[in-house]
């Protein structure tokens, strides 16, 4: 009986795969061209982050098609404990932290108390990830411990806080945006951002 049920898994399987080729699926971004950020302005972006208390600074928003991805630097200093209403939660972009240098604490999850949305000027839901709140706390949080090359995956709606930061966290964060809800920036744009603040 098992030999029968994985033979017609099998063809099922190849009926469908074959349905799907590849001539058959139009590219979701035809003839979009790629992006190339050097690692020499990602540091530009670090170091303007650690001169200047920048926390969060958008690199790149880039159209992808049927999504726009942005691409971002994130610094922050020294931290004892969590800051007061300081979880975050951006409802329409899912966030991918890649931290390159220090370590800290950061605390996640989907269930927030004292929920409070951030209001539609703010610079953060214009510029960087869209309509979000900040809130008191977290139930059930999980906590992770981040070091240098670790990666954190924080889809949209959830919860993120950092409660503890030895001495700085600098990290790239890659932000899936699928209703396009923040505006493009392109490379003129960033070189110009960096221009203006060095």
């Amino acid at each position: 009986m098992k030999r029968v049920v994985c033979g017609v898994s099998v063809v099922v399987a190849a009926f469908w795969l074959g349905r799907l080729s590849a001539q058959d699926i139009e590219p979701s971004c035809p003839s979009c061209p790629s992006t190339y950020i050097s690692v020499e302005e990602v540091e530009q972006y670090a170091t303007v982050g650690r001169e200047q208390s920048r926390v969060d600074q958008q690199v790149r928003s880039i159209d992808i098609g049927e999504a726009n991805v942005q691409v971002a630097v994130g610094h922050r200093g020294a931290l004892d404990g969590p800051r007061q209403n300081s979880v975050a939660s951006h409802e329409l972009v899912t966030e991918v932290y890649v931290v390159l240098s220090g370590s800290g604490t950061n605390r996640t999850g989907p269930t927030l108390v004292g929920r409070q949305a951030r209001p539609s000027d703010n610079y953060a839901v214009q510029f960087l990830n869209g309509p979000g709140s900040n809130s008191a706390d977290i139930e059930d949080a999980a906590t992770h411990e981040l070091k240098a090359g670790d990666v954190l995956v924080i889809p949209a709606g959830t919860g993120h806080q950092f409660t503890k930061i030895d001495d700085h966290i600098t990290y790239l964060m890659v932000r899936v945006d699928p209703n396009k809800v923040v505006p493009l920036m392109d490379e003129e744009a960033a070189h110009t951002y960096l221009d203006e603040r060095q």
